[in-house]
């Protein structure tokens, strides 16, 4: 996608290929291809409404029915934050008083897009000169290009002190290539850029890695980690007055947030595994609050590295799965292969911590058969090799 074809999309003639791609997209890429020609599309107007037709239709379990509207890159698509936790974050801003915020590296718009919503005036700057004019044509059709302004630039560049607030996603893909990058020197802007916003405007949030090494997490900062459905999706940093705690672990079931905190520093007991298993939400593991959690479930680990608690009872919690486990085992492939025939199970579902199997392989040697259903849990009990048999409790 360029500038050029993105206008055309804007167009008249445009906005009809889209409308026809979107009827088409979804099958096979050839026929849906033929069928825009034969409709009269031009070639070229073609593969850019088809390629559009497509990303929006795998953008709508991010962004919802508003996709259908949007514009979109590949690349764009895979970082931007889904709707439900830029509303959440941006109604978080608007209730500790934010007024005019500055989006640098806006990307699509997603977070700019969120905080217009809530009432908040966003400047956006995405360096990119496509997706900036993705990222305006997003406003536009959200019916928001008022409160929310794009400019292509350099986020390093841009005059701070015309907000109250910044907000940073740093791109953590190479231009070009679409890898990752893994170190956060390497982000842009760079994370010393990033780490200084806060000395410049003390309300800064950045958004950043779910793998981010806590050890560069600035002093003084919260750090929360969001979930959705049991999907690890984001973690951002809270600066400044916007710090409520040091730890945050947000989880998303649907539309309701469960938040879980805690000082991210405190150790879980040890104790033997027992009558019930829990497996933490990985937002709580990532966030280290796996001890608080424990505090919640009564629970301990069995061994001191692995994050899966055991109780004596069940209890009800949006933070973990629980199982209700029926065997522990020291692993024995002939061993557990034999219990499972005894059993007649022929699924298992194979959850793993702490373990060097490979699930799949695992699966195809033990040579299933029959109609009854389990869950194997492969893991380490006080530093031995364990598999544990259960079921949904």
């Amino acid at each position: 996608m360029d500038l050029d074809q993105l206008a055309a999309l804007r167009t008249a003639e445009g906005s009809a290929a889209l409308a026809a791609a979107a009827r088409v997209a979804g099958g096979d890429a050839l026929a849906a291809a033929a069928a825009l020609r034969s409709a009269g599309v031009l070639a070229g107007l073609a593969a850019a409404a088809l390629t559009q037709a497509e990303l929006r239709r795998r953008a709508v379990g991010k962004f919802g029915p508003a996709a259908a509207g949007m514009f979109f890159t590949r690349a764009g698509l895979e970082q931007a934050t889904r709707r439900v936790v830029a509303d959440r974050r941006a109604a978080r801003l608007r209730a500790a008083g934010v007024r005019t915020l500055a989006d640098l590296g806006c990307g699509l718009g997603a977070d700019g897009l969120a905080a217009a919503r809530a009432g908040i005036r966003v400047y956006g700057v995405e360096a990119d000169p496509v997706t900036a004019a993705m990222a305006a044509a997003n406003a536009e059709a959200a019916g928001l290009a008022e409160e929310f302004t794009v400019e292509c630039g350099d986020a390093t560049a841009f005059d701070v002190r015309r907000v109250d607030a910044v907000f940073c996603d740093p791109a953590r893909r190479r231009a070009g290539t679409g890898r990752r990058i893994f170190d956060p020197n390497a982000y842009s802007p760079p994370w010393d850029f990033v780490t200084g916003l806060a000395e410049r405007v003390p309300r800064t949030v950045v958004k950043v890695a779910p793998g981010l090494d806590h050890a560069l997490i600035p002093a003084g900062a919260e750090a929360e980690w969001v979930s959705v459905d049991g999907d690890l999706v984001e973690a951002a940093l809270w600066c400044g007055p916007l710090a409520e705690v040091p730890r945050r672990a947000t989880v998303l079931r649907g539309d309701v947030p469960h938040v879980l905190t805690g000082s991210g520093d405190a150790e879980a007991p040890v104790g033997p595994t027992r009558r019930f298993l829990y497996d933490p939400d990985p937002a709580v593991v990532r966030a280290h609050l796996v001890a608080e959690l424990a505090g919640e479930l009564d629970a301990t680990l069995a061994d001191p590295s692995i994050a899966y608690l055991y109780a004596d009872t069940a209890t009800a919690t949006p933070y973990a799965r629980c199982l209700a486990v029926t065997d522990v085992l020291p692993f024995s492939l002939k061993r557990l292969r034999a219990l499972l025939r005894d059993r007649r199970v022929g699924r298992v579902e194979i959850l793993k911590r702490g373990s060097a199997l490979e699930p799949e392989r695992l699966r195809r040697d033990l040579r299933l058969s029959g109609d009854a259903a389990a869950s194997l849990v492969l893991t380490r009990v006080a530093g031995a090799p364990t598999v544990l048999i259960g079921q949904p409790a």
